[in-house]
């Protein structure tokens, strides 16, 4: 128990770090802006004598109160530690500049900024800002949050291109995609998934995910082509942000189980949102 909090704080602390770096040593220097609510504190630096750490936490702070109320405690607590940590290195680390090249401060500042949302993710927290709202959204909505992550991106980028000229705002686009194709690699952009779910332990398996997920369970007969062993596939739905507490219990449970988990598009029918 101890160790799972331990190293879930310390994956939260190195990613905030990644996050700090990409920002104060790749970003910055080169006015490109960085997504969500980091690119919105960066803005809003660059026009007041306020810093981006301070911003970005000020930023934050309403958005982890509605989290705490309407997502959940563990979650909202990790990524507002996230938030913490990432405003504390950006404060410490100096602002400083490693290339005159806008490309390479664009792509390595995204890739960066990348692995720690990616690794982040992947420990069942996130980094703050748009992820809480996005999965508030999701909740209440149960409608996919895309729209508004891709809008609140495009103010970022029109006000860069407006105050920095336009091709900064399009090495943003850059920054942009890069961090989306390296979050892809790392844990996944999207925001339902399907865990199909192969297993002899059926029985305790459903009763350790209910425990930890308030999600229906579709249980299918199945039986191994080589082995010829009956088993049961267990069909579930999960948002991206349950995915590190299924996984956990499925290796708990029965590490022999067989995963398949792939992209949901769309659902048709009941899906808890509360």
């Amino acid at each position: 128990m101890y160790w799972t909090l331990t190293k879930k704080l310390v994956v939260v602390i190195v990613g905030a770090l990644l996050n700090a770096v990409a920002m104060n040593f790749f970003l910055i220097p080169a006015d490109v802006y960085a997504s969500g609510f980091a690119g919105v504190a960066q803005l809003i630096a660059s026009v007041t004598p306020i810093t981006t750490g301070i911003l970005l936490f000020i930023l934050n702070v309403p958005i982890a109160i509605l989290g705490w109320i309407k997502v959940g405690k563990s979650f909202t607590c990790y990524s507002f530690l996230s938030v913490a940590f990432m405003s504390l290195f950006l404060e410490l680390l100096p602002v400083h500049s490693y290339s005159d090249d806008i490309l390479l401060n664009a792509v390595f500042g995204g890739v960066i900024a990348a692995v720690g949302v990616g690794i982040t993710l992947k420990i069942g927290a996130s980094t703050g800002g748009m992820d809480i709202v996005a999965m508030i959204l999701s909740r209440m909505q149960d409608k996919p949050v895309g729209t508004y992550f891709f809008t609140l991106n495009s103010i970022i980028i029109i006000t860069a291109g407006y105050l920095y000229g336009w091709e900064k705002a399009l090495y943003t686009l850059v920054t942009l995609y890069a961090s989306t194709r390296v979050i892809d690699a790392i844990h996944t952009r999207h925001q339902k998934l399907t865990a199909m779910i192969v297993t002899k332990k059926s029985d305790e398996l459903k009763l350790a995910i209910h425990e930890k997920l308030v999600r229906g369970i579709t249980m299918v007969p199945a039986k191994g082509a080589f082995s010829n062993e009956d088993r049961d596939m267990m069909m579930i739905v999960v948002t991206r942000y349950e995915l590190y507490d299924l996984e956990k219990t499925i290796k708990e449970v029965d590490p022999q189980a067989f995963t398949n988990i792939v992209q949901t598009t769309e659902i048709f029918g009941f899906f808890r949102k509360e």
